[in-house]
């Protein structure tokens, strides 16, 4: 596929993904949907890629959401609310475990996440963001009801916090400061070293054994869908599957030799 909507940039086991709509404030389509659906696969069966970063565009917004002058043009609305029995929540296409992707995903926030951004925020498992970053969602300020994305955020926020959001919708938003507190994102970085920051995590990521990352990953989220004995009970088969690939990935005895490790404290 040649993407229209998004850059795609694949080195050193890190796939680099950048929403690139900045005139439209980095909104979704429907034909960013069908990349994103093409790209999560290709990056799930791509051995080579260890790791994605997924950032936008440079400009006022990370994303806004649905672009909702585009979805009303004849057949490129987002959801056919029409097709009532077929009609698809698009964050299926969007959300790489949605997709069966079980590669790790840094997110790397600036300006607005607004709406339907927290279709890829609520399926990354780093998020950062710069000190400008906001979020918010203005759905019931439209008379629109939030469910989707609010729910799926119900896994990363306290239940509260993401109440207010919804209720507040378009009068208020979150800053960074409190995204920070209550658990949004885990890192606060200034805006000029936000890229090379969500690189710098990623390139740790990807240098680990790549089976025992995915793995990983798929054994913990999973686990949300599940009552907790029988998450446990399924976690053990994970680690006997996996454990068997991802240990002759790397060189256990020389890792465990080495007394001058080093590491960073957060």
């Amino acid at each position: 596929m040649q993407y229209e909507t998004i850059l795609v940039d694949v080195a050193d086991h890190i796939a680099t993904i950048t929403l690139n709509r900045p005139e439209a404030l980095n909104s979704f389509t429907r034909q960013m949907m069908a990349e994103f659906e093409h790209l999560w696969k290709r990056v799930a069966r791509d051995d080579s890629i260890h790791c994605c970063v997924l950032r936008a565009a440079p400009g006022k917004a990370w994303c806004t959401g649905v672009d909702v002058k585009e979805s009303q043009k004849p057949g490129q609305a987002v959801v056919d609310l029409d097709n009532i029995w077929h009609c698809e929540d698009p964050g299926i296409y969007l959300g790489p475990k949605s997709m069966n992707c079980w590669k790790p995903v840094v997110a790397a926030v600036h300006g607005m996440a607004a709406g339907g951004a927290f279709y890829w925020l609520n399926e990354s498992d780093i998020i950062i963001c710069s000190e400008d970053a906001t979020f918010f969602d203005p759905h019931v300020t439209y008379g629109m009801t939030s469910a989707l994305e609010p729910i799926g955020m119900t896994y990363h926020m306290p239940l509260h916090d993401v109440l207010r959001m919804v209720l507040l919708g378009n009068d208020e938003r979150i800053g960074a400061g409190t995204a920070l507190r209550i658990g949004l994102v885990s890192e606060i970085v200034p805006l000029g070293e936000l890229w090379p920051r969500a690189h710098e995590l990623a390139a740790a990521i990807a240098a680990k054994p790549p089976a025992a990352t995915a793995g990983s990953l798929k054994a913990i989220w999973q686990s949300l869908d599940l009552p907790r004995s029988v998450a446990l009970q399924q976690a053990l088969k994970y680690c006997q599957i996996g454990n068997p690939a991802g240990v002759p990935q790397v060189d256990r005895a020389a890792l465990m030799a080495d007394k001058a490790k080093k590491f960073t404290i957060r």
